[in-house]
């Protein structure tokens, strides 16, 4: 992952004793397993319940490289209320693993070891049963996860792996997740949530016709869309051309990833027309104008299809 978060000299015999001491305090810092260190944390208590009821104590007292992003028992009793949960025995057992798998990462991240950007969580959603649903970490001004959860303590060392603590339950992201999380994405959440347009938030948050296939434009896309058709902002574009090219970026009933995109490939669209994929040189988007789009960020999964970040906004 990249970055996370931004002389006495004594004898030989001295020397030799120091060092032994330092490694046996390592040991020693490090002789519990991440489900141990959860199990005597009186502030994760809610977590530790969680875990037993998902069946997940196994996972985490093994062996191997683990980051776990810790809810605090405040974190749980603010999911459970905001969810109509009365208690932890009240959320459905699979649900309940699949969320907590979305909070833990398949290696030991320090907090000097991250840094703004995506990585795969250990939870599968519903939209694909082979790709991980992903996590987009944002470390400016602090450490935010999925845009809801904040990062308040780091580095608590495991025998197999780190424990960071957030103030959030880490729901599983949809593709409006996703779009809102990540700076990238401010344009595009404004042209989707534009007061004339169609509930695309609704839509894509939810489950039917899902999975989706979202290629997003970034926020220079959309700038150099605006000088292109010679508009002072987004507000100035009209409905129905805001509506139909928004639908065009929109793939329905399938989770199509990277490795699904073939040479010449023709894609069909929520907007009812398509564009052409090619993967010459690097994957790349020719739409209905002519016009060509280099997909630059690939395979953002969601709970709910997969996002692929699109340089230029394509015009059906």
């Amino acid at each position: 992952m990249r970055n996370f978060f931004k002389p006495l000299l004594f004898s030989g015999v001295a020397m030799l004793c120091i060092i032994s001491c330092d490694d046996n305090d390592d040991n020693m810092m490090t002789e519990k397993t991440t489900y141990e260190l959860v199990s005597s944390d009186s502030n994760l208590s809610s977590l530790k319940a969680a875990i037993d009821k998902a069946g997940l104590s196994a996972t985490l007292n093994q062996s191997g490289t683990f980051t776990l992003f810790a809810p605090t028992n405040a974190a749980f009793a603010t999911f459970l209320q905001a969810n109509g949960y009365a208690s932890l025995n009240d959320v459905p057992t699979a649900a309940l693993k699949t969320l907590l798998m979305n909070h833990v990462l398949n290696s030991e991240v320090k907090a000097a070891a991250i840094s703004t950007g995506y990585v795969s969580t250990l939870a599968m959603g519903s939209a694909s049963s082979t790709r991980p649903i992903s996590m987009f970490i944002n470390t400016n001004g602090g450490v935010k996860i999925n845009g809801v959860s904040n990062v308040v303590a780091t580095d608590i060392d495991a025998n197999n792996g780190v424990i960071h603590k957030v103030d959030a339950v880490i729901g599983l992201p949809t593709i409006v997740t996703h779009a809102t999380a990540n700076p990238q994405f401010t344009s595009l959440v404004s042209a989707l949530t534009r007061s004339d347009m169609p509930n695309f938030v609704g839509i894509l948050s939810g489950t039917a016709n899902s999975p989706f296939t979202v290629f997003a434009p970034t926020n220079t896309a959309f700038s150099s869309l605006l000088t292109e058709i010679g508009a002072a902002n987004l507000a100035a574009i009209p409905k129905t051309t805001l509506e139909n090219t928004l639908k065009y970026h929109v793939v329905t009933g399938a989770n199509v990833g990277s490795n699904n995109l073939t040479n010449n490939m023709m894609v069909p669209t929520f907007q009812g027309g398509s564009f052409k994929i090619t993967t010459t040189g690097g994957a790349k988007i020719t739409d209905n104008n002519n016009r060509v789009s280099n997909i630059i960020v690939t395979d953002v999964q969601c709970s709910n299809g997969i996002i692929h970040a699109i340089d230029k906004v394509l015009l059906p």
